[in-house]
């Protein structure tokens, strides 16, 4: 096994979304990611579909593309946490684990006695990670919660979506991402701490703690102010020109940095008379102007195509981009030299590849490794039961009879 986390080793109680790119991003590093799953049900996303992947024959599998997009190199076991031999088995696999990862309700796994309190005194090194809707504390802790309640409750989507309109949601599951990643952040955290002290701890993430944060610069500009800011569509609260501009035959984006920048792109856009004007003439000016400049601006976009604005503009050093549908991001020379799209064979399809996003992660000495396409579920269960617990076959034959696995 390869990368900065191999010999880690996690014990993944997650599903749907938030959890599992949390872990799948562990995995990618090298950790040796066990995702636990109840039998015959598995992870609800691997249903949250059309599309899915499609077998040898072309016929759709229970396999969705959303399932796919965060669980590779991880290891299926089925698991009854409901039953006395299930919930003994996970607690000796988790005795094989340095990790927990976990996005229960708060208080739900308390039941199994798996929560963090319950494990603690026998396994002090053990790093519990519980990713929430609100966290474990506050007046909200206790209710579910969902990736749109976070967008909504954590302010992003007041500031997402064209002035005078309704509030968008971001067109990804932001704030379960997000999450993913602050807690993937904190368990290497986490585990530097244990490599240092012995000990573990518990990190408590949740998606409203997380999109609170990226409020970021908008976030400031209020606490800075006391002025709330509302629908900007696509444009930049304190730079300006740095938005979307209309083109004869399309959009493309426009990034003017700085009043430098500003006076070669008027230069060449053939309207040198703005940057000398008052309204116009520094980045503060602009951003209280920005009504009467982007009307301006829009009027000298359209003149030409986007094809040559992007040209032009580039060749004077001023930013700019196209905006892309989905199919022309996996096709741009860019995105394929950095290996975004990669493909693994999986079971599912008859042992073909499917299409996975790859890693963004580009580490000099201990790159990332693929090794286990998206797992079938249980795909492993006997596999890891033999493998850490030395299970024999008279004995996982007895546990599937009962249910157990």
């Amino acid at each position: 096994m390869s990368g900065p986390l191999a010999g880690i080793r996690i014990f993944d109680l997650t599903r749907i979304l938030a959890g599992p790119s949390c872990t799948q991003i562990l995995g990618d590093l090298g950790a040796d990611v066990i995702k636990i799953e109840r039998p015959d049900v598995g992870d609800d996303t691997r249903k949250f579909g059309p599309p899915f992947v499609l077998d040898a024959n072309g016929s759709e599998t229970t396999e969705s593309g959303y399932y796919l997009s965060a669980n590779r190199n991880k290891r299926s076991v089925t698991l009854d946490l409901t039953s006395d031999e299930g919930q003994s088995l996970a607690k000796r696999l988790i005795g094989e684990c340095q990790v927990l990862v976990e996005n229960f309700k708060v208080g739900n796994l308390a039941k199994f006695g798996l929560d963090y309190t319950s494990l603690r005194t026998e396994h002090p090194g053990l790093v519990y990670c519980s990713i929430t809707g609100f966290g474990q504390t506050g007046p909200k802790a206790k209710q579910p919660g969902y990736d749109f309640m976070a967008q909504g409750l954590g302010g992003i989507m007041s500031i997402t979506g064209p002035p005078g309109g309704e509030p968008h949601r971001a067109g990804i599951p932001i704030a379960d991402l997000t999450a993913g990643l602050w807690a993937a952040v904190s368990i290497n955290a986490a585990l530097r701490h244990r490599e240092v002290t012995g000990e573990g701890q518990h990190l408590d993430i949740s998606l409203l703690d997380t999109q609170v944060s990226m409020l970021s610069i908008q976030g400031l500009n209020y606490l800075t102010s006391g002025d709330v800011p509302g629908l900007l569509g696509n444009t930049h609260p304190n730079i300006v020109p740095y938005q979307v501009f209309p083109t004869a035959n399309g959009n493309i984006i426009v990034a003017v940095g700085n009043d430098q920048q500003f006076k070669r792109y008027c230069e060449f856009a053939g309207v040198p008379e703005l940057h000398s004007d008052d309204r116009f003439a520094t980045n503060e000016a602009r951003v209280r102007n920005r009504d009467a400049l982007t009307e301006i601006l829009n009027g000298v976009m359209r003149q030409q195509t986007s094809t040559y604005w992007l040209e032009k503009l580039e060749e004077n050093k001023i930013s700019c981009g196209p905006i892309h549908n989905i199919d022309q991001v996996f096709a741009d020379p860019q995105v394929t030299a950095r290996d975004m799209q990669i493909t693994m064979d999986h079971p599912a399809a008859g042992g073909k590849p499917v299409s996975l996003i790859g890693s963004p992660a580009k580490l000099s000495a201990t790159k990332v490794s693929y090794r286990h396409a998206p797992p079938m579920l249980g795909q492993h269960t006997e596999e890891v039961l033999e493998e850490l617990l030395g299970l024999d076959a008279a004995e996982l034959h007895r546990l599937h009879q009962k249910n157990v696995i």
